[in-house]
């Protein structure tokens, strides 16, 4: 699903913050949502996740909610080992 729109919370506690803690930037996250490698479900929430590498190769999971055809909120996202 070729997404439009990524929506980011920059308030404290929000999504922003949540993929910071994490090591992985807006871009990290906003590369994998476009050029996703692999697409699952999460163990732990039940949400969608995406898993891809970011450009500058680090491969990291983004966990998100479809909130339209066209939006995407990320929820958290994080580096995994190869």
């Amino acid at each position: 699903m070729p997404w439009k729109d990524i929506v980011w919370n920059h308030e404290e506690g929000g999504n922003v913050d949540h993929i910071a803690d994490n090591g992985v930037s807006i871009g990290d996250v906003e590369h994998v949502v476009m050029n996703p490698e692999k697409r699952g479900k999460s163990r732990s929430s039940g949400r969608p996740i995406l898993f891809g590498y970011t450009e500058s190769g680090d491969y990291i999971c983004v966990i998100y909610e479809e909130i339209d055809d066209i939006t995407v909120y990320p929820v958290t996202a994080y580096i995994l080992e190869d």
